[in-house]
């Protein structure tokens, strides 16, 4: 068994069976016809559920033969222009060398005496974003496994700091447990749902969380957030955190970060950004002044693997105050002992709550050192164009209507019949014509709810999609959606 070490003896089947594999992933990339293959749950669970693991197939070349059949052939490829669906992009070619570079060396970038290249690089990438951001000379942070992980560690510094504050200004002395049940968080209705999850996490409650109505471009209303800030003063609670958004999951829309800024400056709340879906603004070459405002940030979301095309997993979170992440630090003795910070050696489990954690930063370094930040903005930016190409399309479209004008890149729109349905039939049209072109393999489109209705959504993150395939994608929806009401009025008469 020791033949399969990956070591200086197995460097040679190292490099034909990652080459063998790349082939099969290739061939695969090259043929693909349609997003995914439509094979339903019960088709496939059978196959997989029947593999009797502790029985090995010994050569790799058999495993990747049966990995074909479980994997490879009904796997949704987000490269296919018609895949419209949830918030992956397709991969730029530099990162995927750098997760194979990252995966074989298996750094561990928890302390530097595992990781010492890598200790660096991902400090300058934190310390290039950040600068993108503008939050400053002492602005700091680290890589986390995603989006809803950068927020909860960020809400984790709110809530710390929050409390630090409360104890320190309180005339008589106070238990911590004290001060959390009256810290409330206010973000967006339209804001993720890592937000009140985070809260629950941090033993808050979702109560905790206030929810400011959106307007009718779905950004938050300032105004009810300024009464909601007040209420909260009044009623001798306290203010921890504002949660703004820089690209909702539904809508992508960009909530209005310098009044956001000022409210909570004014009533002394941490200000969070969760730009995890609008970072890539950060770097194109027209849209950075969609993120004005967020330099005034305490903390930043960032997800690279959403909008720096990126492959999974490649998240920050950065703050104005390094400080801060202070919050955040435990001293091991087996790991990073305090002497380890007096002798300034760079352990980055100082900042994380994480401990042993992959190299994701690669990826990112990787990209910019072949493509350019330019480079990987530009294609941000054609994305961001199709959208708009897009609504003209549905809003031009009398089988649709669409919610709101993009500033990023969704669309969320429904499919409306001519004369009187009956809502219900209309919601179950729209939920149906989804499904049926999941099933149908030949485009994948996502779904939510607005105001209670079903509606679709397109999720632009391919540059390589065009209007064309837009326009396919809407005449198959409303096919699907036609036959539907076709046949259920048929029941019903």
């Amino acid at each position: 068994m020791r033949s399969h070490l990956l070591n200086e003896t197995t460097a040679d089947l190292y490099r034909r069976s990652v080459t063998e594999g790349v082939e099969r992933v290739a061939a695969k990339l090259a043929s693909t016809q349609r997003p995914h293959t439509g094979i339903s749950v019960d088709e496939l669970a059978p196959v997989i559920n029947g593999i009797d693991l502790d029985k090995p197939l010994e050569d790799p070349a058999a495993a990747l033969d049966e990995l074909e059949d479980v994997y490879l052939r009904d796997a949704v490829y987000f490269h296919h222009p018609r895949y419209l669906g949830h918030l992956n992009c397709p991969v730029v070619i530099p990162a995927v060398l750098g997760e194979a570079v990252l995966s074989a060396v298996n750094s561990s970038l928890d302390t530097w005496d595992q990781s010492i290249g890598g200790t660096l690089i991902e400090r300058r990438l934190i310390d290039w974003t950040a600068q993108r951001i503008g939050l400053g000379p002492g602005a700091d942070g680290v890589f986390t496994s995603g989006g809803s992980q950068s927020n909860f560690h960020a809400l984790l510094l709110a809530r710390d700091e929050a409390c630090r504050i409360v104890m320190k200004n309180s005339e008589r002395e106070l238990a911590k447990s004290e001060v959390l049940p009256k810290l409330r968080i206010f973000t967006s209705e339209a804001s993720h749902f890592s937000v009140k999850k985070s809260a629950a996490m941090l033993g808050l409650g979702y109560e905790a969380v206030i929810a400011v109505p959106v307007d009718r471009n779905r950004r938050m209303d300032t105004a009810v957030l300024a009464l909601e800030l007040e209420s909260c003063a009044r009623e001798g609670l306290f203010p921890m955190a504002v949660v703004a958004t820089a690209g909702t999951t539904d809508f992508g829309s960009i909530d209005p970060l310098p009044e956001i800024a000022r409210l909570a400056a004014e009533h002394s709340a941490w200000m969070h950004v969760d730009a995890a879906y609008g970072c890539g603004l950060l770097v194109s070459p027209t849209r950075r002044h969609l993120l004005d405002g967020i330099e005034h940030a305490d903390s930043v979301t960032v997800d690279y693997h959403k909008s720096f095309f990126q492959p999974v997993s490649s998240s920050a979170m950065l703050v104005r105050d390094r400080d801060t992440l202070k919050h955040a630090t435990y001293h091991a003795d087996y790991l990073n002992p305090r002497r380890m910070a007096e002798e300034r050696i760079p352990n980055q489990v100082d900042k994380s709550i994480q401990t042993t954690r992959r190299f994701d930063a690669l990826k990112l370094w990787m990209t910019l050192r072949v493509m350019g930040a330019d480079g990987v903005g530009s294609l941000f930016d054609e994305v961001v164009d199709l959208a708009a190409a897009g609504w003209d399309l549905i809003d031009t479209d009398p089988r649709f209507e669409v919610v709101v004008k993009p500033q990023i890149s969704t669309l969320v729109f429904r499919y409306v019949p001519e004369g009187e349905v009956r809502a219900d039939l209309v919601d179950e049209a729209n939920l149906h014509a989804r499904k049926a072109l999941f099933a149908s393999g030949e485009a994948v489109v996502a779904g939510t709810k607005v105001d209670g209705d079903q509606y679709l959504k397109f999720t632009l993150l391919n540059p390589q999609t065009t209007t064309a395939d837009i326009t396919a994608v809407l005449d198959l929806l409303a096919a699907h959606a036609e036959q539907f009401l076709g046949e259920s009025l048929a029941v019903h008469r």
